[in-house]
């Protein structure tokens, strides 16, 4: 459990993608600096394996405030999951400002408003995987993924899934059981009602590689038991912005995000985490 000092505005940028960026990180910390956050959280897709870790030390020496990361799909390419993973950690465990939040178990944030985070995988189980005609990158890409057939690439998404899946049950219960409100971080959409492209629900084509039904379960499933306490979910992969309310106190925000152009998607109001919930729907 870890717990320091209140953080009432806590940033939050998903898909900076900065091996897309030319130059420096400046233009994204001068953006930071303009709304003054107290913590920041990125969900996912910094960079990519060869470069990720430069990209992270940029950012470690241009930040001034906590920095919390989960990993998206991009942040492996050119490498493993083991791999990637076991240097994000060195790195972070070494930094100052950057944690790796998997890692971190539950963070207080301040009051009753606790975040957990993984980074979570599209695990083929929405719309129609072995029909699908899209074939993502990632799978000639990732160490782990290249040279699967359909069929074993799609046991290898649904351990990924359940990977996630099983995070959350296991530190969701401890941060439920010690604060009113969580905040969730996670890459990948963990519903369909908030997997969003361009405005609108993505189709059975799409769902399969862009949206993660198990973990969606177990968020569902917890938040269902605890109808008096609220969970956010914060995510992103889709590039495109949108809201979705899946129970009265569960609502997730997908962070919309352009190539070479990284920025924020939000800056969230820890006093005022309730309100999110009256005004919130989607």
């Amino acid at each position: 459990m870890r717990r320091g000092t209140s953080m009432r505005r806590l940033a939050w940028a998903t898909d900076i993608h900065l091996n897309f960026v030319r130059g420096d990180v400046r233009a994204f910390c001068e953006q930071l600096r303009s709304v003054s956050p107290d913590a920041l959280i990125i969900t996912g897709d910094i960079s990519e394996a060869p470069t990720l870790a430069r990209h992270l030390g940029e950012l470690d020496r241009a930040l001034w405030m906590p920095t919390w990361i989960v990993l998206g799909n991009h942040d492996f390419y050119g490498g493993s999951f083991r791999a990637v993973r076991a240097e994000v950690g060195n790195l972070c465990r070494n930094s100052k400002r950057l944690r790796y939040l998997p890692g971190e178990g539950v963070v207080w944030l301040g009051g009753e408003v606790a975040m957990v985070g993984h980074d979570g995988w599209a695990d083929g189980r929405l719309g129609d995987f072995l029909r699908s005609q899209v074939v993502l990158n990632d799978y000639f890409m990732i160490d782990d993924l290249a040279g699967l057939d359909v069929k074993k690439r799609r046991e290898k998404l649904h351990k990924l899934g359940d990977e996630a899946a099983a995070h959350f049950r296991r530190v969701l219960p401890r941060a439920l059981d010690r604060y009113r409100n969580v905040i969730v971080a996670t890459h990948v959409p963990p519903f369909r009602e908030a997997c969003f492209h361009e405005g609108k629900i993505a189709d059975d084509e799409h769902l399969p590689h862009f949206a993660c039904a198990a973990l969606g379960e177990a968020l569902r499933q917890v938040m269902r038991a605890r109808p008096e306490q609220r969970m956010l979910v914060l995510c992103g992969h889709t590039h495109s912005r949108g809201e979705a309310r899946i129970l009265p106190n569960l609502l997730v925000r997908t962070g919309g995000a352009i190539y070479g152009q990284p920025g924020l998607a939000d800056v969230v109001d820890t006093q005022a985490f309730e309100s999110l919930f009256a005004a919130g729907g989607g």
